[in-house]
């Protein structure tokens, strides 16, 4: 079975591809010459077969929503009502990121509740299982990770986050640059990292990578290029040992895309907006503009509690520069387990964040239902207002719970409604070319 990307090589337009450009409003060839270049990536699962999305270069930027266990929350139905939360939100992918209880049901429970593309990161279970059978995650056997990869995408993963890029020289970076203000962040990361000191060896996962292409290819499911070294502190930003790491996975989706899987790059988690221009810029111009995945981005550290408003304005900023895919951030991050309202809350964030960044990104074809929402606004138009809204129902809800007393104004300013007054002052040039 041949994947997308082989696919487009071929000249062929798959049904998701087809699926894809409707969704999007371009053309089907559009589409195919993406993908064929490794610019455009379908998460995809040829077991499971979910909703096709496409992410990358001249498609709307997308929401990924991230649930999972932790060793001290561990609530099967909890997860699977926070996934199908994060898919009526508008989410358009979803990460399960668990790491306690039985990691094989939730991530079954999870995929069989939505039909979003579900992605994950192997080397949490991995490093569990190892933990568990041996009671030392530095056990891990090359064996064992790879047969939890394949176990992994015989259940449906349509994109994994795979920790290809860490190695020893990466290591050696971040040793010689003087470790870091914020230290690592990624579980992955670290636990990697942790294993390669223990043993001395070099990471399996890079240095095995046409194992991992093989494996994934397979089921037609995407690699994404895991960032366990991204910085999780404004002050560690574009630090010698993240940007070498991302040279690495920038090297490693141009030989993956070479031998016909699905690439996909991660970005880091904490940067300051004057510089999310210059490392998305670079991550394209390595990458050969491989599709950008970046985490949030953070772009102050000292608010947490209000960690979802941080990271949307520096998801705002990561759209508008090329991002494609973006991570949601909760407001319980750094704090907590998400619970279901901090998903809800996270995904609608992150979706208006990449909304405005798509106003920008494509402003040719981006603001004609702004300008549609202002018409409404000035003609108290409420339920074309409703319709324009990203999220019709809060916007109704907020409306109903303060009736006015002339309905068609709204409780802000009653009797002194600025548009209505302006209406009457200026009722002949409504029939002008601005309508």
């Amino acid at each position: 079975m041949k994947t997308q990307i082989e696919l487009a090589r071929a000249g062929i337009i798959s049904e998701q591809m087809a699926a894809v450009a409707q969704n999007e409003g371009v053309s089907p060839e559009f589409v195919r010459e993406k993908t064929a270049q490794g610019r455009i990536v379908i998460p995809w699962n040829s077991v499971r077969k979910p909703k096709a999305v496409g992410i990358g270069e001249g498609l709307r930027t997308k929401v990924n929503a991230s649930i999972g266990t932790s060793s001290d929350i561990i609530d099967y139905a909890s997860e699977v009502a926070k996934a199908r939360a994060a898919e009526e939100s508008g989410a358009d992918t979803l990460m399960e990121l668990s790491v306690g209880g039985d990691l094989d049901r939730v991530r079954r429970e999870v995929i069989a509740a939505v039909d979003l593309p579900v992605g994950n990161v192997p080397l949490y279970q991995a490093f569990c299982e190892a933990s568990r059978k041996y009671g030392n995650p530095n056990k891990l056997d090359d064996e064992m990770l790879f047969d939890i990869i394949e176990r992994q995408c015989a259940d449906g993963m349509a994109f994994m986050a795979v920790h290809c890029g860490i190695n020893l020289y990466t290591l050696e970076r971040l040793k010689r640059q003087g470790y870091r203000y914020g230290g690592l962040v990624s579980k992955g990361g670290v636990s990697m990292a942790a294993w390669m000191l223990a043993t001395g060896r070099e990471n399996p996962l890079y240095e095995q990578f046409d194992r991992v292409v093989g494996i994934l290819k397979k089921y037609d499911t995407v690699l994404s290029l895991g960032n366990g070294l991204r910085a999780g502190a404004i002050h560690d930003s574009s630090d010698r040992a993240q940007i070498q790491e991302l040279l690495i996975n920038c090297e490693l989706a141009e030989l993956g895309r070479e031998m016909g899987c699905q690439m996909l790059v991660e970005g880091p988690g904490h940067v300051p907006l004057d510089e999310i221009e210059g490392n998305i810029k670079l991550q394209k111009r390595m990458s050969g503009g491989a599709p950008y995945y970046m985490l949030g981005p953070i772009a102050t550290d000292v608010a947490p509690g209000f960690d979802h408003i941080t990271a949307a304005i520096g998801a705002a900023q990561s759209s508008r520069y090329g991002a494609d895919l973006i991570c949601y951030i909760t407001p319980a991050e750094h704090l907590a387990l998400p619970n279901e309202e901090d998903v809800r809350m996270g995904v609608k964030a992150a979706k208006i964040a990449a909304y405005i960044g798509d106003m920008n990104k494509y402003p040719e074809r981006g603001r004609e239902r702004d300008k549609e929402m202002s018409k409404a606004r000035r003609d108290l138009d409420w339920q074309r207002q409703f319709e324009l809204a990203l999220f019709p129902h809060d916007a109704a809800a907020i409306r109903a719970s303060r009736t006015p007393e002339d309905e068609s104004t709204c409780t802000m300013c009653g009797d002194f409604c600025a548009s209505r007054g302006a209406a009457k002052l200026f009722a002949g040039d409504l029939a002008g070319d601005k309508i």
